[in-house]
């Protein structure tokens, strides 16, 4: 199974197998721009385009896997927990889902998509367990399954793209010392339009948002100062292709637009929950590889910082060049975490 990220600026695809001596391996991974348009705000506009972009990256990656898992917006889903009694069968839980679903979403249940999960037992009764349940409108998750059909895969999981990247985290947090136990973690997913914050403790999480920042920002005014189009600007970003007074001009103050959104945010967080501290922040998104960005980050917040690579600790496949790889991988936390998916029981 592979992983696959669509999102507003292209789509990602990971595909993962197992190493051995429970060791991961990255056989490959790749990146396809999407037009402008066809998905905004996580909603996806042209099916067909997007459909078009699925086929070019799966052929173009070389895999032969068809099985794929996709990932919904977060602000497309919503997510609770509630407490049920223990001991139902599957037939009685989702009954009782169903019931208590309509009491949190605020559409008629036959519009939406729902799906549920025994998280474990209840901590407030021993004679009860915790049930995490999701529910999404049925139109956007039929987008994101016949964008996968039109491309001539099968998606046979339906993550949410939060719930992914927290995955995929997992791994690194399992090499901290202690593997992270009672530490306050902090993860920036900084992607083009919008900046995902999730706070988490113990693998729990505690906090999450989302604001409007992002890497199409810096774009812009790339766009305005030298009379590019977005496609021009975006290509020359990335290959910093830009005149000499791009750096100070242009991508100086966009780095430190960016600290000081990420320090606004830990403050709001600081101020709206019982916490008064975070012991480590990481940084992802194809923002996150920006030269200085991570160090002016920890400079402000004074938080131990660090830029993530989801592939960390895996063997490479024979086509994944590691030098490339160490670009590219903090924007693909998403897509790793939805191929990891292929490992659950």
């Amino acid at each position: 199974m592979i992983g696959l990220d669509i999102s507003t600026s292209g789509v990602k695809l990971v595909e993962l197998s197992d190493g051995g001596k429970n060791e991961l391996r990255l056989e490959r991974y790749a990146f396809e721009v999407l037009p402008r348009g066809a998905v905004v705000d996580g909603n996806i506009e042209n099916i067909e385009q997007v459909a078009e972009a699925v086929r070019r990256i799966w052929k173009k990656s070389g895999t032969r896997a068809k099985n794929v898992a996709l990932g919904m917006p977060t602000a497309s889903v919503i997510t609770k927990k509630i407490v049920l009694p223990a001991g139902m069968s599957e037939l009685e839980l989702e009954v009782q889902v169903e019931s208590e679903a309509s009491q949190y979403i605020p559409f008629a249940l036959d519009e939406v998509s729902l799906d549920f999960d025994v998280i474990g037992p209840s901590g407030s009764s021993p004679d009860d367990v915790d049930v995490l349940l999701a529910a999404s409108r049925k139109d956007k998750v039929e987008d994101r399954v016949a964008v996968a059909e039109s491309a001539g895969l099968k998606p046979v999981v339906m993550d949410i793209e939060s719930y992914a990247a927290r995955a995929a985290l997992e791994r690194i947090n399992a090499a901290l010392p202690k593997a992270g136990k009672g530490q306050i973690i902090a993860l920036f997913r900084i992607g083009t339009q919008l900046t995902h914050i999730s706070v988490m403790l113990d693998g729990q999480v505690i906090y999450e948002r989302e604001q409007p920042f992002g890497g199409n920002q810096l774009t812009q005014d790339i766009v305005r100062t030298y009379g590019l189009t977005f496609e021009e600007a975006e290509i020359k970003k990335k290959a910093g292709n830009l005149p000499d007074n791009y750096g100070a001009e242009l991508l100086t103050p966009f780095l430190e637009s960016a600290a000081q959104e990420i320090t606004r945010a830990i403050q709001f967080f600081f101020t709206s929950t019982p916490h008064a501290r975070i012991d480590r922040l990481f940084l992802a998104g194809g923002c996150a590889i920006i030269p200085d960005l991570v160090d002016i980050v920890a400079s402000r917040t004074k938080i131990a910082s660090a830029v993530v690579n989801p592939f960390g600790g895996m063997k490479l496949g024979e086509g994944v060049r590691e030098k490339q790889l160490r670009i590219d991988a903090p924007a693909y936390l998403v897509a790793c975490g939805l191929a990891l998916r292929r490992f659950d029981s």
